[in-house]
């Protein structure tokens, strides 16, 4: 290895060991309440000193509030919704493509998402809140309505059909009443109805 090349190599295993440590608190906090995950916990499922996760993440609060952008995070549509296709086929596909990512760490994402984080926490309510306006001009993306036309009660009606995909997520993940595909019938069907019904009548 060269010294040119040393810096590089550097960093490179830095920002591994940071998702190393990143993907072990998304876990832990999936499987028990934030009170109960302490730094020692994360630190010691990651195998890294505690100093590190510190350095990496600061506190306990602002570790969690990583978890909680990651958990929330949505690519753009272009990576996964067919261009020009048929209307329940984009919705197919993002509905589907959502419910994969949400099945590696459901648990999490209930969580981060319910009552089971940190409380009334400002900045993780804050967090969420941004999160459901972008997933909401993702969605208005997916099914066709372009950006100079939404107005806020597009965004409006697509946040609260978020409130019911997260409560749909609930029941399959959390309380094993409604399975995979169930879910994937009831979000998509409700999503294509809001735009052909329910849109129509908004924009009037």
């Amino acid at each position: 290895m060269t010294t040119a090349d040393s810096p590089r190599w550097r960093r490179l295993a830095r920002d591994q060991r940071r998702e190393q440590i990143l993907d072990c608190a998304i876990r832990l906090f999936g499987e028990r309440p934030y009170a109960a995950v302490s730094t020692t916990d994360i630190a010691r499922e990651a195998g890294v000193a505690r100093g590190l996760l510190n350095h990496y993440f600061g506190t306990k609060r602002d570790l969690y509030l990583e978890v909680v952008r990651t958990m929330v995070q949505l690519p753009d549509v272009a990576e996964v919704v067919p261009a020009g296709g048929s209307l329940r086929k984009r919705v197919e596909t993002s509905v589907a493509w959502f419910l994969d990512a949400v099945a590696v760490h459901g648990q999490t994402f209930v969580a981060v998402t319910g009552a089971e984080g940190v409380g009334a926490d400002p900045e993780v309510e804050h967090i969420l809140s941004a999160a459901d306006d972008v997933a909401a001009d993702k969605v208005l993306e997916a099914i066709g309505v372009p950006a100079a036309e939404r107005r806020s009660e597009h965004v409006a009606l697509i946040r609260a059909y978020g409130g019911m995909v997260k409560a749909a997520v609930r029941e399959w993940v959390d309380r094993d009443a409604l399975t995979r595909a169930q879910v994937q019938t009831l979000l998509t069907t409700a999503l294509i109805s809001i735009v052909r019904d329910v849109l129509p009548d908004v924009e009037k």
